[in-house]
């Protein structure tokens, strides 16, 4: 017998989605970990990314397609749409000020789509490695970063 799930608000529903620890996310800290890559999880960083390698100063954001208006995958919700185009600018607007204020930190910023991530997870995983590696070379050539 077929159990019946009673149907969610649109408030009940988005309450259910998560910000932290998302499949995507969790997929690449594990293929990360694999490749032998340590990372900190909770940082005091600006935008708390998440994934961050704090030894050569790299943050990882994974971004959602939909929260984050991916070029590919987007698609603008019909109702209530000014409340979500306003949501989606304040979003974008923010990407851009945290990329700058961690750039103005030193740290390089790695921002990786959830579909990337679907689409060819070990791509997404060599970005990652190959900015580590690259950091990690400047800074064993005691080239100091920029603060």
């Amino acid at each position: 017998m077929e159990r019946r799930r009673a149907k969610l608000s649109k408030s009940e529903q988005m309450a259910r989605v998560r910000s932290k620890n998302t499949d995507s996310e969790l997929a690449l800290r594990r293929a990360v970990w694999k490749e032998g890559l340590r990372y900190r999880l909770h940082t005091r960083l600006p935008g708390t990314p998440d994934i961050a390698f704090p030894g050569a100063r790299v943050a990882v954001f994974v971004d959602g397609c939909f929260w984050h208006g991916c070029p590919e995958h987007y698609t603008r919700p019909v109702r209530n749409a000014e409340f979500w185009r306003a949501k989606l600018k304040r979003n974008q607007a923010r990407d851009k000020r945290v990329d700058r204020e961690l750039d103005v930190a030193g740290w390089l910023v790695v921002r990786i789509w959830e579909h990337e991530l679907r689409d060819d997870l070990n791509a997404c995983v060599r970005r990652v490695r190959r900015a580590v590696s690259r950091r990690r070379g400047q800074r064993s050539r005691n080239q100091p970063f920029q603060t």
